[in-house]
């Protein structure tokens, strides 16, 4: 795609210079191919912007092309980088030595740089020679035909059947219209917009539509039209007349000639129509706040009670339609499990009707895939109603192993492909490749937020830009993507070892969308699960093992899936030296592959998360990976990490969590490009590996999450020279001869560190007796960190800090083994204007003393709260009326312990409370939730969520 020619570009600007002008006539072929790859980036964003419909085969072919010599050329100069480089700090006699030895890999290098240049050329000028014309890839979406005639289907009744129309959409829709209508107050008598916001295929125009039916006789004047993506000022005049000849309909008098109107005309003669009435205006499916703003300004003011209702599938539209008033916005949902087989079996074999018992499981199957969208449980119930069994059995099996590929060519889900298409084509050219990515990942796969970002970043596929952090510009791709609903938020998983992480997930139908544009670019690879037997392109650039993915309790996907082979017959006959990426998805049969790592030479991205039998030969094997910019041990089994590690002088994330790992060598400071350093131990509670002096040198460090272990003053003073951190993990150990200058260094230290956001700060040991007080260093950081958003403290400490009132942005504290006065942690703690989210852990409170929420303590913004296990202490949790007013989520970890909890019902906010523990410790917390949801509204019901623990 443009993106690697876009990669290439910036490299090759690099490379014409030192080394290459050591070759003579090389550095001119290299600037030569540079400006051809310029003009082939041009053309690959100019189709990644083009009409989809407008771009023929052999347009498309010739793109193709033109992709895979970008690809070429840039393996060539990785290939250069890997073979030929001469490391920075070499002496003069090792570099001369290094240049004579190298000669004939310049000179092979010099070969297939011309070769490259005669190809790009004869590639680009493909076109001049067939007579293709340029004009398709000019045209922008605009002007796109399948756009606009798929936004006008959008109004048609897709079903005359009002049961098909509606199922689980009923109460949506007489609560929107209930709101809509709603004249109780002065200021409803402005207009009032309201949108209605989702992914494409929920139901919103049916919604809107259902809505604007019920509420006929509320308004006098109606209409309802159609924007789509392709909207731009000079259609709005279309748009003035098709409002117009729907409102005229409900008056007397003629239009006159409306057609010879301008835009100047039409607002006057619907102002005129529209004054002193109450009116109703649907605009569906508007694709960007431009749009809404250029409508929005030829719509009459009124004072009478007037309403415009938005269907979108942006949120950040969503908002701007409706000036952010979350009163004025409705997120669509998905159908449950109940209404989605409904609205099938009422759609393939008729209302009232059953479906019969051998077709149920595949029914099960195919509504797992559909997850919830109407749009897709209808098209597919219709395109299977006229098979039965038994004859028609194989056909609803082919069509549910096959959705992907039937979207494609089966007429009856062609609409439905369309209407997914949309959002893609929509995007950026700079979010595509974003976007594309997530094909890598399985279906239901829960991909970490954080995991994802620097994938992306390690990828290339995040340009710089001045003032920004590559992070802090990814974040916003990853925002822009989960706005346009092309990824859903996921639960947040929240473990002991790794703190909460952010999660999302892909529609399974726009899944496949992007996994066929990703096919069609050769942008992925896929090998096994569902795509076991399909065939890999010949040049395989990012290869994803997907095979079986299994439940791992430590695994950041924490989904099912049946065991699968993953075609070892294909990956026998792979070439992998031209693999970018590769990622494994079945731990199981990982070996497969790892017994080929040295043929991955020019690979970026390694992400073994997971994979079972991870050895020393291929650590030796990964450490020469010279290229490699992310590396993912992730809960891996390795238990010594080589030395060599250190000569990965371009890698960015290192990722050694839940291994057996008791240390990393001293060499991994000279890892100076690298950003994230992450490590903890498999199921250990207390890990972390000893910095070496020297880790000032690591300047680029942006993240130690659960890592670093301080015993020498000098490293603590160095850490406070790393002024790039943002998430730090650092603990003491008192289980060791601790000396007072460590910890009067560590706060000096914490006191310079001004970008942190994250910190994470104890000591080991602080679970072992005697309890031994060495957090009261904390007293001494004289400037805290005034950005943080976590903070975690663990270990004994004889009051909280007084700086920690002043960190006004903190949205998460967990503290532990503190031995603290609870008056006095929640005295401080209930004045955090922006706290949100509280976990008090072990022995967080003095033996003997209840935990108490009064009255006085106001905690603002507290959401959630945890109330983690702790034997004994303290035994009894109150909240006092008034407490805690705005708490949604309660947590408690019972575990053997006879806890109870007083005052729940003060708790008037509460939406969800989780118990966990012994059967019968939970029994009396329980009952008392039951009495509270007695006296509650349904619709005011808490959640309830158990986990029983085994004795």
């Amino acid at each position: 795609m443009e993106g690697a020619a876009q990669i290439l570009v910036s490299n090759l600007a690099q490379l014409v210079g030192e080394e290459f002008r050591q070759l003579r006539g090389v550095g001119g072929e290299v600037a030569r191919l540079r400006n051809e790859l310029a003009t082939i980036n041009a053309l690959l964003r100019m189709q990644s912007e083009a009409d989809e419909g407008a771009v023929d085969h052999f347009v498309r072919e010739w793109m193709k092309q033109l992709r895979e010599v970008a690809y070429d050329a840039e393996d060539c100069v990785d290939l250069y980088l890997f073979r030929v480089r001469c490391p920075s700090g070499d002496r003069s006699f090792v570099w001369c030595k290094r240049l004579l030895t190298t000669l004939m890999s310049r000179r092979r290098l010099a070969s297939d740089i011309r070769a490259l240049r005669a190809l790009a050329s004869a590639v680009n000028e493909q076109h001049a020679r067939y007579g293709v014309s340029l004009e398709p890839l000019r045209r922008t979406a605009a002007s796109d035909p399948v756009a606009v005639a798929a936004s006008a289907r959008a109004l048609r009744p897709a079903d005359n059947d009002p049961d098909h129309q509606f199922v689980g959409s009923k109460a949506q829709a007489i609560a929107l219209a209930n709101k809509v209508k709603a004249l109780n107050h002065e200021n409803d008598k402005q207009r009032k917009v309201f949108s209605i916001v989702g992914f494409g295929g929920l139901g919103k125009t049916t919604l809107a539509v259902e809505v604007c039916r019920q509420l006929e006789t509320e308004f006098q004047r109606q209409a309802q039209v159609s924007v789509s993506q392709t909207f731009s000022a000079k259609d709005l005049q279309g748009l003035l007349k098709r409002v117009l000849r729907q409102i005229a309909q409900h008056q007397a008098g003629s239009l006159g000639n409306i057609d010879a109107m301008n835009v100047d005309d039409l607002e006057v003669e619907l102002k005129e129509r529209l004054e002193n009435y109450r009116y109703l205006i649907l605009i569906d499916d508007v694709w960007s706040i431009a749009a809404w703003d250029t409508i929005r300004s030829k719509l009459p003011s009124s004072n009478c009670g007037s309403r415009v209702i938005v269907t979108t599938r942006i949120d950040t539209v969503a908002k701007a339609c409706s000036d952010a008033n979350d009163d004025c916005i409705h997120h669509m949902k998905k159908l449950d499990e109940a209404d989605s087989e409904q609205l099938f079996v009422s759609k393939a074999f008729g209302s009232g009707k059953s479906c019969p018992s051998d077709l149920k499981d595949i029914m099960r199957s195919i509504l797992k895939k559909c997850a919830g969208l109407p749009l897709a449980i209808v098209n597919i119930a219709s395109l299977l109603a006229s098979y039965r069994p038994p004859e028609g059995k194989k056909i609803w099996e082919t069509v549910q192993k096959s959705i992907g590929s039937q979207m494609e060519t089966n007429p009856t889900l062609e609409g439905m492909r369309q209407i997914l298409t949309l959002s893609y084509n929509h995007l950026p050219h700079h979010l595509k490749a974003c976007a594309m990515y997530l094909s890598i990942f399985p279906e239901d796969y829960m991909i970490v937020k954080d995991r994802l970002l620097k994938r992306w970043i390690a990828e290339g596929l995040i340009a710089e830009k001045r003032g920004l952090t590559q992070m802090e510009l990814a974040e916003g791709y990853f925002n822009e993507l989960m706005s346009r609903s092309m990824i859903d938020h996921a639960s947040n998983q929240v473990t002991l070892r790794e703190g909460r992480e952010e999660g999302c997930r892909v529609h399974d139908m726009m899944l496949e969308i992007l996994v066929s544009k990703s096919l069609e670019a050769n942008f992925v690879s896929l090998v096994g699960g569902q795509y076991e037997g399909m065939s890999c392109a010949n040049t395989i650039r990012r290869l994803s093992i997907h095979g079986g993915v299994e439940a791992h309790k430590d695994s950041s996907s924490n989904i099912m899936a049946a065991r699968r082979g993953t075609g070892n017959g294909i990956i026998r006959g792979m070439v992998v030296q031209h693999v970018r990426s590769l990622t494994m998805f079945d731990p199981e049969e990982a070996h497969k592959l790892l017994a080929r790592l040295g043929e991955f030479t020019l690979i970026r991205v390694l992400d073994l998360e997971d994979c079972k039998g991870l050895g020393k030969k291929h650590m030796s094997c990964i450490c020469r990976m010279y290229l490699l910019r992310f590396l993912s041990l992730k809960g891996t089994d390795i238990k010594v990490m080589p030395r060599t590690v250190g000569d990965l002088e371009h890698l960015q994330t290192l990722d050694v969590r839940q291994t057996h790992l008791k240390h990393l060598p001293e060499t991994v400071k000279k890892l100076e490009k690298l950003e994230h350093l992450l490590f903890s131990g498999k199921g250990e509670t207390w890990s972390g590996w000893m910095l070496p002096q020297g880790i000032n040198k690591m300047k680029a460090l942006r993240q130690v999450n659960k890592a670093a272990v301080v015993y020498d003053p000098k490293v603590a003073k160095e850490i406070g020279e790393l002024d790039q951190l943002q998430e730090l993990a650092i603990y003491v150990d008192t289980r060791k001869e601790m000396k007072q200058e460590v910890v009067k260094e560590l706060a000096r230290s914490l006191s310079k560190m001004y970008t942190l956001r994250w910190l994470d700060i104890g000591n080991f040991g602080c679970d072992q007796w005697p309890f031994n007080q060495i957090m009261d260093f904390l007293h001494g950081v004289e400037s805290p960190p005034r950005l943080l958003r976590y903070l975690k403290i663990c270990g004994r400490i004889d009051r909280m800090p007084d700086w920690l009132e002043l960190l006004t942005d903190l949205v998460e504290f967990d503290i532990g083994w503190t031995y603290l006065d609870g008056v006095q942690l929640f005295n401080v703690l209930c004045k955090l204007p922006n706290l949100k989210r509280l976990y008090l852990g072990p022995y967080f409170i003095r033996k003997g003393e209840n935990m108490v929420a009064r009255s006085c303590q106001s905690f603002p913004e507290l959401k959630e709260l945890t109330l983690g296990y702790s034997p004994e202490v303290p035994p009894v949790y109150i909240f006092e009326e008034g407490s805690m007013e705005k708490l949604e989520m309660l947590a408690v970890y019972f575990g053997d312990q006879p806890k109870e909890v007083v005052g729940i019902e003060n708790l008037t906010n509460l939406k969800e409370v989780q118990f966990n523990g012994w059967r019968d410790k939970l029994k009396r917390g329980l009952e008392q939730l039951e009495e509270l949801n007695n006296k509650r509204d349904v619709s005011e019901q808490i959640a309830v969520r158990v986990r029983y623990e085994d004795r």
